[in-house]
């Protein structure tokens, strides 16, 4: 990973509109924490905080994020209608993989964001 590193994705913002979703990797302080800003997607503003920390037995991660939707009122009944629950969504999704992938034997990863 480095600054100047373009992540390209595919989300599903309802059930038949598939969007791309393009990210930045701005900052990078191994092994501190990293940002990524959107260039091109779903929101008018997307930037996310990755901090690790040591914690007993592993490491934590930390996510600050910052978003804002586009269309006005419309945006923010969307916000309310199920935005909200799809970027919750992301982040249960990576949580269970980072669990399934480090939760062998005594090692434990803890949920926090």
């Amino acid at each position: 990973m480095y600054p100047g590193q373009i992540i390209g994705y595919s989300v599903r913002a309802l059930p038949l509109i598939k969007m791309r979703w393009l990210t930045e990797i701005k900052h990078v302080s191994e092994p501190h924490y990293f940002v990524d800003e959107q260039r091109l997607g779903p929101f008018a503003l997307w930037h996310h905080q990755h901090h690790f920390k040591a914690a007993e037995g592993g490491v934590e991660m930390i996510d600050e994020v910052n978003y804002a939707i586009p269309l006005g009122i419309i945006g923010r009944f969307a916000a309310w209608l199920f935005v909200v629950r799809k970027v919750n969504g992301i982040f249960d999704y990576r949580f269970k993989v980072l669990e399934a992938y480090f939760n062998k034997s005594d090692q434990t990863v803890r949920k926090s964001a």
